[in-house]
């Protein structure tokens, strides 16, 4: 399909590749897991798999049930999601652009083959032979920049440090189990307060400030599983409903290298 854009996975820092690139004019098909797990939920097109549409910002994500309806949705202009994690709708639409969003640091099926441009956010990929380019994802200086040979910089495993605090604002679940609710997204949280449950066991607030991230009521973690997130910065409330500076850098990268690919295909062969 004429200039379509399918992206792989639909949390909050791909959002910000698929606004762009809606914006820029390409339509937009998102390729979903059944139960996706973005913390960061007002600002994740994939929350639209539990609401069947998501507003983000501005633009709104449709979930399609089917083929059919999803090309349907794209006919109409609109940001268009499917629950399809082996990506088999790449053969059926027949994209010009692969984004591989998923952010998993490592590849979890993304080919060259896919589409005549491919492209891959973050570690786990080697551009020019797993996809044609990747993109920077990592905080600093390098973050959103293109490589056309190589790799993204190695996952540190560590949060980006804000007012001093890295490793602190994010929480993972000690223990397997199904998270209920005590306190609410964008809640103002203090250091030592229980914040949520697995099954029987509090999870407490590791700092004070903002909880900008906190994973779906009801949703089934792991022991490890990344749940929540804080922000020492409480006068942050009105970001939490908008696109981060970091998702928006990324979605540069992205459309730059669209753009350069486009210009340079006879290059590619």
């Amino acid at each position: 399909m004429k200039d379509l854009v399918i992206v792989r996975g639909g949390g909050d820092i791909a959002t910000g590749t698929i606004y762009k690139l809606f914006k820029c004019g390409f339509k937009v098909l998102i390729l979903e897991i059944e139960k996706p797990s973005a913390i960061r939920r007002n600002v994740a097109f994939c929350e639209a798999i539990y609401d069947t549409q998501k507003q983000v910002e501005d633009v709104t994500c449709y979930l399609a049930h089917d083929y059919n309806e999803a090309k349907q949705f794209l006919t109409e202009n609109k940001v268009t999601l499917l629950i399809d994690p082996e990506a088999k709708a790449i053969d059926y639409f027949k994209p010009e652009v692969v984004v591989d969003a998923i952010l998993a640091k490592k590849n979890l099926g993304t080919t060259k083959e896919m589409a005549p441009i491919t492209i891959a956010l973050g570690p786990g990929f080697m551009a020019g032979k797993d996809v044609d380019v990747v993109i920077e994802t990592m905080r600093g200086h390098k973050l959103g920049r293109t490589i056309y040979q190589g790799t993204a910089l190695k996952n540190t495993g560590v949060p980006g440090v804000i007012k001093g605090y890295g490793k602190e604002r994010v929480i993972h679940s000690p223990n397997a189990g199904t998270v209920k609710y005590v306190r609410h997204l964008t809640d103002i949280v203090k250091k030592g307060e229980v914040i949520a449950y697995v099954d029987q066991t509090p999870i407490y607030a590791t700092m004070d400030g903002l909880l900008r991230g906190l994973i779906k009521e009801g949703f089934v973690v792991t022991q490890g599983f990344k749940m929540a997130d804080i922000d020492p910065r409480e006068d942050e409330y009105e970001n939490c409903f908008t696109i981060s500076d970091k998702a928006r850098c990324i979605a540069g990268g992205v459309i730059e290298a669209i753009f350069y690919l486009k210009g340079h295909r006879n290059d590619l062969s």
